[in-house]
């Protein structure tokens, strides 16, 4: 996500990286290992099962997990961080996580033959940050209860949302590049990557700084400051979106980049004609929305207060997911207004039997398992699997599935659990 309410990133400082051998010799055994895993030749099998699921020709469902609850999953001091350099940290972790889920739990992931190299790029972001009382169950965990104050009480509270600004510090990007080439650059080619795809989720903000059940009170009490704030968010992601453009700054998401809070963006259809490869547009990439708060809310008023504002936005992409945790069962008439729509979000929470008929083959289902399954006392294989094939009865021969494993705030601190389910999801779909 390209911004987080919780906090405001520090404007980065361009500072020389200087690394002690040890921390360098971590990388590369590391990066040698990286490149192992991503020579494999199932890497462009897997990338066009992707493809072929997201031009609606899929071959059989795809498997990929998200949100690992990364604190209960160290084995072996796989995970064990060794260096000490905050862009080493940086750098060891991704690549630990990366070969752990290979290892581990791999479903239809795939690897690059090449290192990514983050350019460093700040937002200003919105303005406000949310004020919260937390609740914790394991502090270990990042994933908590939260109460929030509200800061947006009146109309003119919505001045509040301020309009970001975007700058690129261009030394910094040069230090870490340079860094990852000396480290890394013989074992595989470093690229720089820009500004990905786009987390979009107004009303994710608009509901920890207004209050939930405030917010949607408002939807019937005060529907024109309602929206009146939608439409600043929309404008304050448009004006950001914008200077991602001129200031040549995005990269391209049609590959085994996460798409909206689904799977990996791979398809034919992108970055499109007429396309580029010196100047990455909007109309070249995948653009995503959601309204998780509206789950309860009918699907006149969710077009109205969400869909309907997010057009402006969801209309400068070349294709389109939208959803996250909300039900959308019964709002396939809003839904297919979007143009540009290719993926929709099924979670849990839905009438699945609706969904899947209402969705049928014309979009890409990107289903939710529960992640209860694996927060129970003990561990049970036999009902994940019965939860998958349930699902798979239903939609096989019919639609087009993607079975992503996400929100998982815990495996009760037993890894294999998260091991097992790849396993047989894997398993299932290849029947």
């Amino acid at each position: 996500m390209l911004h987080d309410p919780s906090h405001r990133s520090a404007v980065p400082v361009a500072e020389k990286i200087v690394l002690r051998p040890e921390e360098k010799d971590v990388l590369r055994e590391l990066g040698e290992k990286y490149a192992a895993a991503a020579d494999s030749p199932v890497h462009k099998q897997k990338a066009e099962l992707w493809t072929r699921l997201n031009d609606l020709k899929s071959d059989r469902p795809m498997v990929w997990i998200n949100e690992i609850p990364w604190h209960e999953m160290n084995v072996d001091d796989e995970l064990t961080l060794r260096c000490e350099h905050p862009w080493a940290r940086a750098l060891e972790d991704s690549l630990r996580k990366t070969l752990y889920q290979w290892n581990h739990m791999p479903g239809d992931m795939i690897i690059n033959p090449w290192f990514d190299c983050d350019k460093v790029i700040h937002s200003t972001d919105f303005g406000i940050l949310e004020e919260t009382d937390i609740a914790r169950t394991d502090d270990a965990n990042d994933i908590v209860s939260r109460h929030f104050k509200i800061q947006i009480t009146e109309p003119e509270d919505i001045e509040k949302i301020k309009m970001p600004v975007i700058t690129h510090n261009e030394e910094a990007t040069a230090y870490s590049y340079g860094m990852m080439q000396d480290v890394l650059g013989d074992i595989l080619p470093v690229k720089l990557k820009g500004q990905s795809h786009i987390w979009f989720t107004p009303w994710d903000f608009l509901i920890r700084w207004w209050g939930v059940s405030e917010a949607m009170m408002d939807l019937v009490l005060r529907p024109e400051m309602v929206h009146a704030a939608v439409d600043r968010m929309v404008d304050a992601w448009m004006i950001e979106l914008d200077q991602f453009e001129e200031q040549n700054l995005l990269t391209l998401d049609c590959d085994n980049t996460r798409i909206g809070s689904g799977g990996y963006g791979y398809v034919s259809t992108l970055p499109g004609e007429n396309f580029d490869p010196d100047h990455v547009r909007p109309k070249n990439m995948w653009g995503c929305s959601n309204a998780q708060i509206f789950s309860d809310v009918s699907p006149e008023m969710h077009w109205d207060f969400a869909i309907e504002h997010d057009l402006r936005w969801l209309e400068r992409w070349g294709l389109t997911y939208y959803g996250c945790c909300e039900p959308l069962a019964g709002k396939m008439a809003q839904l297919r207004r979007i143009p540009n729509l290719r993926k929709i979000s099924c979670s849990p929470w839905n009438d699945t039997v609706k969904a899947i008929a209402e969705i049928g083959s014309d979009y890409v289902i990107s289903r939710k398992p529960n992640p209860a399954v694996f927060a129970t006392k003990t561990w049970d294989p036999g009902e994940a699997r019965r939860q998958i094939r349930e699902f798979l009865d239903r939609t096989e021969g019919a639609c087009h599935v993607e079975l992503i494993m996400k929100d998982i705030s815990t495996v009760n601190y037993d890894p294999a659990r998260l091991w097992e389910w790849a396993d047989i999801a894997m398993e299932e779909v290849e029947k």
